[in-house]
């Protein structure tokens, strides 16, 4: 499409403009192969669990290392929004990040392959997905028409065909699927093996099940609603985390007029989780989505949220105001919306005073 250097943005890594998110209990051995693509990027890695656990990172990359200790160092009183013992703890590197764009990874996720056999560039794929508009107002058939060999479809409005600013890029896997428990136990050996050579725009008012394993954001527009709930030790839910912010990015990216797309690029997810395990960690929220979701899909916020960070201070007041009584939970983790809203901004105040605010 006219504008849009896809070929530059292939070329160019935008180094300055990204850091990579990464959460994990282990050393990170898993970065060797993702070497050549990830070796140009500063990392942020947040050590959950036990922070007396060394944490090895292969020589030759730039990075940051977070444990327990530096969350209650920096944030203070306010570290208590931040999850332990569960991937959530990612949220962390989002908040102390200053680049435009973040990518998050989890450690068991490693380059996936094409089907002509050529290692798939996540981050290139992704800034292709934020750098080039989303199309939230009306679905086009042949998918992101922003991307190379396809355009905009006979019928599709011109006063619809500028798009939106996009805000998530939502990346999917290979092998291993994203499944709950439940689909686990009943499908033990399913293996995702079909490459879907397709991006698409998430219609505005439609949720999704957003997962962290291979997520990229625009940090500047959608940052402070990036928040992966309160989960893990110490609460009644777990693996929760990216559902509960997929679905609050999605309201706040619908109210202020930002996009989000999901498809490509793939990883390759290696290891399965115990479903067993699982099941404990998520049984309470199998039930309580079905509470979760409609209270999403039916809440308007005001005009008057007109940033990231205003549209999540209604939506803590909304969770505790419809959610408590679903169970006492929400009002904590209402709480929690409004600690790391106030930590983010104290980390991250405004240029000269101003925010991104709705178009």
């Amino acid at each position: 499409m006219a504008g849009y250097n896809l070929e530059a943005i292939e070329a160019a890594p935008l180094k300055e403009d990204v850091d990579i998110v990464i959460p994990t209990i282990r050393s990170l051995d898993f970065l060797e192969q993702w070497r050549p693509f990830l070796k140009h990027y500063h990392l942020i890695i947040v050590q959950d669990g036990d922070p007396s656990i060394n944490i090895r990172v292969p020589e030759g990359y730039d990075y940051e290392l977070y444990n327990r200790n530096d969350i209650n160092r920096i944030l203070g009183p306010r570290a208590n929004c931040i999850s332990y013992k569960d991937g959530g703890c990612r949220c962390f590197g989002f908040m102390v990040s200053k680049k435009k764009y973040i990518y998050t990874i989890d450690d068991d996720c490693f380059v996936a392959k094409d089907p002509s056999g050529k290692e798939i560039n996540v981050i290139a794929q992704h800034i292709k997905n934020l750098e080039t508009p989303s199309t939230p107002h009306y679905f086009n058939t042949l998918y992101d028409p922003f991307r190379d060999g396809t355009d905009f479809v006979r019928g599709y409005p011109f006063s619809l065909r500028e798009g939106v600013t996009t805000a998530i890029s939502h990346g999917l896997w290979l092998n291993i699927p994203d499944y709950d428990a439940p689909t686990q136990l009943v499908k033990p050996r399913e293996r995702n093996i079909r490459y879907v050579d397709a991006v698409m725009t998430i219609p505005k008012g439609v949720l999704y099940p957003m997962c962290g394993m291979n997520l990229a954001f625009n940090r500047e527009l959608i940052g402070p609603a990036m928040y992966f709930g309160l989960m893990g030790e110490g609460q009644p839910i777990s693996r929760y985390d990216d559902m509960w912010a997929g679905w609050a990015a999605k309201v706040v990216c619908d109210h202020l007029g930002f996009g989000v797309k999901t498809g490509l690029p793939y990883v390759w997810h290696s290891k399965a989780s115990n479903p067993f395990v699982n099941l404990k960690k998520e049984h309470k929220g199998l039930h309580w989505q079905e509470d979760m979701v409609p209270f999403f899909q039916n809440l308007r916020l005001s005009r008057e949220s007109d940033t990231a960070a205003k549209c999540y201070m209604e939506l803590s007041n909304m969770t505790k105001e419809k959610l408590t009584e679903v169970d006492p939970y929400f009002e904590k983790l209402a709480d929690a919306m409004v600690a790391w809203i106030e930590a983010w901004e104290e980390l991250n105040p405004p240029v000269d005073g101003k925010d991104v605010k709705a178009k």
